[in-house]
């Protein structure tokens, strides 16, 4: 209270009885695996394909990464967070200033005494040049300066180099500075440096090179794999798209395949704000891909979902058709679902953009065996297009069997979480337990109002208990708050029955 000492009239500002929760992001992905391009183990945000073409470089023949990316923009997808694996780096730390594993030859000239090479994989380099002149006069007899173009234009310059030991080394200042290429000296006994310019020269086309499910998983204290997704709380879905090139080209078996995946499902049940999108193995009928689930993978997670099968989709870097894992475009169906509906109603019935046909087109009794294990099908409807017709997670307990259930759970906790970090510290009286229940119903109210939670009232769809009954003497003793929240969510209409029957009708006669 403010101390009133001489007369006069004041004007307070006082904060409203209980502050608003604003709803958190519900449809950010993220994608591990392999690019043409781009900083390593580094969680990377893009917006667009553009921007995703610029940083990581375009489509990568043997790769699954970047059609799963554009098919995720194609479907309605936003924001997403891309994690490329598979390189190394000069000194062994990631940062990805060399050429990563996969990213083709890169390409080099001579400069003399002085080999040069970009530091970007693949064709990419063939564009730049090096250019070597004299330096200044006054400068010491054996310096000179070095400047990188590309396209013609200047992009890098460095002034006073020298061939001799010690920090104007040539290779010294380069390697430590520049950004797009390196030196290597050759060890010459005449070390000189010719004049000139010189074009690189030799980028080979990007290959994807063999990955080990530890590149995948990699390790929370360097930040490496599903390790660097721990630091980024928007993300709420994992994709791993490039784990099934890995497993085509023989580098990883199907144990190594369960391996990534399990490692998947423990990122997003340790993180427990996202859900991994899991997919299956090529080239399985109906009955193979439900023993895979069943007998040999069996997961039980309510944070992972499964979808089946492969779709086959245009790609624009080689300009064929091909078939890909659906867990991109499956997450693009998310984003677009939540943005169009909210994250309340079940991700399926949608269409899915940009899939010319499946890799099997599977018949309802198939489908009746599929869908009870928590495999969600794609399917070719006559005149409806390729739809995906499930909406379940692979969790056993019936309660979190729906996808809607457990991201609707995931939205309202991590927005209750992000708005309710006012109260830490605030006297824990009757005061702040009324400010708590204000707060969070008025919050779960306009969640009921968009269809999010079941119940003709809000007091059929869910209550909020903070009192004294839920913060003893001796909880507060110990410097908790307790508020009790029940939700009802909405569950999907998975099977709709009309049930028809015959009955005798006749006009009814009324007597005069």
């Amino acid at each position: 209270m403010p101390n009133y000492l001489s007369p006069g009239v004041y004007v307070e500002e006082v904060e409203a009885g209980s502050r608003p929760i604003e709803g958190v992001g519900t449809a950010v992905a993220a994608f591990v695996g392999m690019t043409e391009r781009g900083p390593l183990n580094t969680p990377t945000l893009v917006t667009n394909w553009s921007q995703y073409a610029q940083t990581f470089g375009d489509f990568v023949e043997g790769t699954y990464l970047a059609q799963s990316v554009y098919g995720y923009f194609q479907n309605g997808g936003g924001a997403c967070y891309i994690v490329r694996v598979g390189g190394e780096s000069a000194n062994g730390n990631g940062s990805g200033e060399t050429p990563a594993l996969g990213a083709g030859q890169p390409a080099s000239g001579a400069l003399g005494a002085f080999k040069v090479r970009a530091i970007e994989g693949g064709p990419a380099g063939n564009d730049i040049s090096v250019e070597v002149t004299d330096a200044p006069e006054g400068s010491p007899e054996d310096s000179f300066n070095l400047s990188v173009k590309r396209g013609g234009e200047v992009i890098e310059s460095f002034e006073g180099l020298t061939t001799k030991r010690g920090r104007q080394n040539a290779a010294t200042v380069v390697n430590a500075q520049s950004k797009t290429i390196r030196l290597e000296d050759l060890g010459l006994a005449d070390a000189t440096v010719s004049r000139g310019a010189v074009e690189l020269a030799g980028g080979g086309a990007p290959t994807p090179v063999a990955l080990s499910p530890d590149d995948y998983v990699g390790d929370s204290s360097d930040r490496t794999g599903f390790g660097g997704l721990e630091a980024v709380d928007e993300i709420t879905m994992v994709c791993v798209p490039d784990l099934m090139s890995a497993y085509q080209r023989g580098n990883i078996d199907l144990e190594g395949v369960q391996a990534v995946q399990l490692a998947m499902i423990a990122h997003c049940e340790l993180m427990g704000d996202r859900v991994a999108i899991l997919d299956p193995p090529p080239g399985l009928n109906a009955q193979q891909i439900k023993e895979w689930r069943v007998d040999k993978a069996g997961y039980d997670s309510k944070y992972a979902a499964l979808y089946w099968p492969w779709v086959k989709i245009f790609d624009p870097g080689s300009g064929t058709n091909q078939f890909v894992p659906p867990s991109g475009h499956i997450a693009g169906i998310w984003g677009r679902n939540d943005d169009t509906r909210g994250v309340h109603k079940a991700p399926a019935n949608e269409v899915v953009r940009g899939a010319l046909s499946l890799e099997l087109n599977l018949t309802k009794a198939e489908h009746d065996l599929l869908n009870p294990v928590g495999i969600n099908c794609i399917r070719a409807f006559p005149g409806k297009g390729i739809r995906v017709w499930g909406a379940r997670t692979l969790s056993s307990d019936p309660s979190w069997r729906y996808l809607n259930v457990r991201r609707l759970f995931n939205y309202l906790e991590e927005s209750i979480l992000g708005g309710t970090d006012w109260v830490v510290f605030e006297p824990n009286d009757y005061a702040l337990w009324a400010k708590i229940r204000r707060t969070i119903s008025a919050f779960l109210v306009n969640e009921w109002r968009k269809g999010a939670l079941f119940g003709q009232t809000p007091g059929e769809a869910f209550y909020v208990k903070c009192d004294g009954e839920t913060n003893p003497a001796e909880g507060i003793d110990a410097g908790q708050v307790v508020c009790e929240i029940g939700l009802a969510p909405v569950k999907p209409a998975e099977f709709v029955i009309f049930r028809l029957s015959q009955y005798s009708g006749g006009t009814s006669l009324v007597a005069e």
